[in-house]
């Protein structure tokens, strides 16, 4: 049985004849019976009737050889292959090169022929446009555009921008400080001898894989960053902020499932999910104009501007009620705001503020809704009240005063003042109180 096959030009690439060894010239045979591995023979052998083993010599077999026509008669199978290698080796172009390289072919030969059957081949263009076009529908349906081979700038040592970069040297595509950075020092004592035992060899062996899967970790550690845009992380920063806050929660918690998927899949799943996230937006505001009767979008420009007026007023009227919450002299501050609506309605002020030329005290802070307060006695509430010190410094002011006062047995006035910096009278009014009250004592 005869059968066609080709090999590389370069005799060292074609298998050894099992015969002779020698290496093996086209045409030579195959046996059909016997293999794998395939059983080859020169053609000095297969004449001799070589046998070998399970091989005899009446077994059936192919001729291999490559030269026969493929797309042009005048090419051989094996020019035609040396023609492609030589142009990958040479550069598209360099006709003179690919001539010379291939030694059985004119200048003129090598640039017709590739032209006209790689080139310009209606199979090969149709084959082609195919794939391009089946590329550009794959990258049709990207979410975003996404460049993994974006060249990251290149700061300066230790700048601040380099600090963001974690060190990332874009030159070596390689990192300062590497991740398990110290991995190689377990292998700095490790050396193989000859008279090594058995075990002790399958224990050097056992850490030689060990880290070498601890290089594989740091590669896709590495390969993540890079395929994911992680390098530089203000650019990184800056992209995830213009989604709603709603998406950013969500990109903020898929983060870590980012290593799982590829980039393109979850910059895909994000987007996907910031268009549905708008989408019910858009849904919910024309439900609601549906719900009002509105039923043209000019209407809905007025409903949006009496809205919007509405929502104004009522943050106007829910910061003054706040306002009033704190105020205890209720009849100054309707005075004032009956002053304010005279000034805003274009009138001259009905009431004039009283003034008064002497010093008012101010009036107790309300500890209501204060943090801490639940922490404080009725007496301590009182004192907070009078020198209007919110609960929490007090009591940090007391805890201070406290352990000052164990260490050294006793406290002064001068060692509180030092050690609290607020008004001497505060402090003054804070020390009596603990004193009288038995916290501390003096010294």
């Amino acid at each position: 049985m005869d059968r066609l096959g080709s090999f590389s030009s370069d005799p060292s690439d074609k298998p050894p004849c099992r015969g002779c060894s020698s290496y093996l010239m086209e045409p030579y045979i195959k046996c059909a019976e016997c293999g794998p591995p395939p059983f080859f023979l020169c053609l000095q052998c297969f004449t001799r009737g070589f046998e070998y083993k399970k091989h005899q010599n009446d077994h059936t077999y192919e001729i291999m050889t490559s030269d026969f026509p493929v797309l042009d008669p005048s090419w051989t199978a094996q020019e035609e292959m040396a023609l492609l290698e030589a142009v990958m080796d040479c550069g598209f172009g360099n006709w003179q090169d690919v001539a010379n390289q291939m030694c059985t072919k004119t200048k003129e030969e090598c640039e017709k022929h590739y032209m006209k059957h790689f080139i310009n081949n209606p199979l090969f263009a149709s084959t082609l446009l195919n794939l391009k076009q089946a590329e550009e529908a794959k990258a049709a349906d990207t979410a975003i555009p996404f460049h993994s081979a974006d060249d990251p700038p290149r700061p300066t040592f230790d700048s601040l921008l380099s600090r963001d970069m974690a060190g990332y040297m874009p030159a070596r595509a390689d990192f300062i400080e590497e991740f398990d950075n110290y991995a190689e020092w377990d292998l700095r004592d490790i050396d193989f001898v000859e008279d090594d035992s058995d075990i002790l060899h399958a224990l050097k062996m056992a850490v030689v894989d060990i880290y070498h899967s601890r290089l594989k970790e740091r590669q896709r550690r590495k390969k993540i960053i890079r395929d994911h845009g992680l390098i530089n992380l203000r650019k990184f920063q800056l992209m995830e902020r213009r989604y709603p806050k709603e998406v950013q929660d969500l990109y903020e918690t898929m983060r870590r499932f980012a290593r799982i998927v590829g980039p393109v899949e979850h910059d895909k799943f994000i987007e996907s999910h910031a268009l549905e996230f708008e989408l019910r937006k858009e849904i919910k505001r024309l439900q609601e104009y549906r719900t009002a009767g509105i039923t043209n979008f000019c209407s809905a420009r007025t409903y949006d501007h009496l809205k919007k007026t509405r929502e104004e007023e009522r943050l106007k009227r829910t910061m003054l009620s706040e306002v009033l919450q704190y105020i205890q002299d209720s009849s100054a501050c309707q005075q004032w705001l009956r002053r304010q609506a005279d000034i805003d309605s274009g009138l001259s002020p009905s009431v004039s503020m009283a003034s008064n030329s002497g010093r008012r005290s101010a009036p107790p802070l309300n500890l209501t809704g204060l943090p801490g307060t639940e922490k404080l006695n009725e007496k301590e509430k009182e004192l907070c009240q009078m020198v209007r010190l919110v609960p929490g410094a007090y009591l940090e002011y007391k805890s201070a005063l406290l352990n000052e006062c164990n260490k050294q047995g006793g406290l002064r006035l001068a060692q509180a003042r030092a050690l609290i910096k607020i008004d001497v009278n505060k402090t003054r009014k804070i020390y009596d109180f603990l004193i009288r009250e038995g916290y501390i004592t003096k010294a």
